[in-house]
């Protein structure tokens, strides 16, 4: 199994049982032990991770880091765990601090076991930033936070690599921090060098920055917005198929993924991928197809419109509705919280994939 898949399997679990873990404890058994596994190190060997690692740090006695991960019996990274969705503040951090001061490990990593935040010691030698140069959301990741991920793993690592990139890391998340700031709430710094040459001789009066305040904030927005509609048309089938009432044997309407009217949201590519990790047990993900249209967003087995796993009915933002498909192909639809609802509905999403499967070998 490929390391991105193992993280959304990995992922799927979390989310399923995230609500019964309760304390530190179980945090680490469930959910970090298993992501220090999913990154190649055998955590029930304790020349390569060892729990609890103790030392001496000058008057403290006893102290105590949750894991360090070992290579040549030195560490090379410490873990400091919090209890599932715990704060993750730097003043929680106090044991690493010390730990990475009086260690050789140049990494170390605070988690929550749903975020994990990667620090080192860009500002100076020895001493642990303050701020994270990456941060890896089990629940919520991009392929490219993988890839980075991917450098700590066991098979990959490389002290030299990892921290030449660290620094870049750190101030590509700062510019993207101060970009969604800006694209918030633009400064007036921002606005005038966005309005110059647009407002010709007259002067930058407080009206005239008001009035492109809020131009330069919808224009921010409808920019990224249409550049991401534009990848995301690209990644997409040529067509999009609308279907109502029961399963038909063609389809009832096509639209094209080019017609305007079509704005595929990130709910419903969060909702795809959701249903790609529920399925992932049973077919592998690129299976896997989405297909929007102007009512619903169709997540279908082999891009087969006989093959519907469900529908995601996403229009209406106050609503999320929730179309499966049971045993006579018939949709039965709910209504969700939210996103991550769908997860109530993994035994239907997989029974429909198995009958799939089921008729195929028939």
């Amino acid at each position: 199994m490929d390391f991105i898949d193992q993280l959304r399997v990995l992922s799927n679990r979390i989310a399923n049982t995230k609500a019964m873990v309760q304390t530190e404890e179980a945090t680490k058994n469930a959910m970090v032990m298993p992501f220090i596994q999913a990154l190649g190190y055998n955590v029930f060997d304790p020349l390569e991770v060892t729990p609890e690692l103790v030392s001496d740090i000058g008057t403290k006695k006893g102290e105590k880091v949750d894991y360090a991960i070992l290579r040549n019996d030195k560490p090379i990274m410490l873990f400091e765990c919090k209890k599932c969705g715990g704060d993750l503040s730097i003043n929680h951090a106090s044991q690493l601090f010390r730990y990475f001061h009086v260690t050789e490990a140049r990494f170390g990593v605070l988690t929550n076991g749903l975020v994990y935040r990667f620090f080192t010691d860009l500002e100076q030698p020895n001493k642990m930033d303050e701020k994270p140069f990456f941060e890896f959301n089990i629940l919520d990741f991009k392929e490219r936070d993988v890839e980075e991920l991917k450098k700590f793993a066991k098979s990959a690592f490389d002290l030299d690599a990892i921290l030449t990139t660290a620094n870049d890391l750190k101030y590509t998340r700062a510019i993207q921090t101060k970009l969604g700031e800006l694209m918030a709430n633009p400064s007036e710094e921002f606005v005038r060098l966005l309005s110059s040459g647009l407002i010709g001789a007259r002067k930058f009066t407080p009206a005239i920055r008001d009035q492109f305040t809020g131009i330069s904030r919808r224009a921010f927005e409808q920019f990224i917005g249409e550049r991401i509609n534009e990848r995301l048309k690209g990644a997409m089938s040529p067509e999009s198929v609308s279907v109502s009432g029961k399963l038909a044997a063609t389809p009832a309407e096509e639209v094209s993924v080019s017609d305007p009217t079509i704005v595929t949201t990130g709910e419903e590519i969060e909702g795809f991928h959701t249903v790609r990790a529920i399925v992932r047990e049973l077919v592998p993900t690129r299976r896997v197809f989405m297909r929007d249209a102007q009512s619903y967003c169709a997540i279908l087995l082999d891009d087969n419109n006989r093959k519907p796993i469900c529908r995601l009915r996403f229009n209406n933002a106050q609503k999320l509705r929730l179309g499966f498909f049971n045993a006579q192909r018939e949709e039965e639809q709910v209504v969700l919280g939210s996103v991550d609802d769908i997860y109530n509905f993994a035994e239907q999403l997989r029974a429909t994939v198995a009958s799939y499967a089921a008729n195929a070998d028939s």
